[in-house]
């Protein structure tokens, strides 16, 4: 019923009006104002996702892994991660070629070493040399010399002493990167002390059980031979240090 016709019913006194139930709410709901919708609610932010791929924080291991020279160099002069470390300690680099076939570790460095700031001085540097050159390798072309410990140990009198497991770990990564700039094919280690740091074994295992046999280190094969101070000492140790050159000229795999 429109309002017109209500209201001419009125007139006429037909009256009250009744409506159909039906259609009482659409007449309620028609004089009800109009209520906006309720805005929604704003989408939680998300926080970023970090990239897996990316470390959070690299180690300091990692960290040397990815140094170049420049930056090797660097960190070895500025190192404090070791108890050889001692104030007034200046580290000795490694020398020779840098693109190598050969890289020559020797353990800690020595005084002499120290002295003169390069791995392997003096007489047993001398003798290293002619070895290298007996087996068609030198370091002016071919091969990169350096200490598994950088820092000379000694005693708080200023004496030599034997280097820690703690020392020989600590330089250890710079090693590995060493060989790796390189890109050297093999390791030959000098002495028993060089030998168990770069084989992650205790540092007075023998050298004998080392010896003879190609090892796995930082990548590459690994070859274990006598120090050149040994040598001095026991000159009829030179055979065997001989034939341990062969075994690193040799192309073969690592046992």
């Amino acid at each position: 019923m429109n309002g017109r016709t209500a209201a001419f019913l009125k007139e006429m006194g037909i009256t009250p009006l009744w409506v159909p139930r039906t259609a009482a709410p659409q007449a309620e709901a028609e004089q009800q104002p109009a209520v906006a919708p309720a805005a929604p609610a704003p989408a939680p932010v998300q926080a970023p996702q970090r990239d897996a791929a990316v470390p959070a924080e690299l180690s300091e291991e990692q960290r040397i892994a990815r140094m170049d020279w420049a930056e090797l160099e660097q960190a070895i002069a500025a190192c404090t991660r070791c108890g050889a470390c001692a104030p007034g300690t200046r580290p000795v680099m490694g020398a020779g070629a840098r693109r190598a076939r050969w890289v020559v570790a020797a353990g800690a460095a020595s005084a002499q070493d120290h002295k003169e700031g390069v791995p392997l001085a003096g007489e047993a540097g001398t003798l290293l040399a002619n070895m290298l050159a007996a087996a068609g390798h030198s370091a002016d072309n071919d091969v990169w010399v350096t200490n598994v410990i950088k820092c000379r140990p000694s005693t708080s009198s200023g004496a030599d002493r034997a280097p820690t497991a703690e020392e020989a770990a600590a330089c250890r990564p710079f090693v590995e990167r060493e060989v790796a700039l390189t890109g050297a094919d093999t390791l030959l280690t000098l002495g028993q002390v060089a030998a168990n740091a770069m084989l992650g074994q205790p540092l007075s295992q023998p050298l004998a059980q080392a010896r003879g046999q190609q090892h796995q280190a930082a990548g590459v094969r690994m070859v274990a031979t006598l120090h050149p101070a040994e040598l001095l000492r026991r000159g009829q140790d030179k055979s065997l240090a001989w034939t341990d050159l062969c075994l690193a000229a040799t192309d073969g795999p690592p046992a």
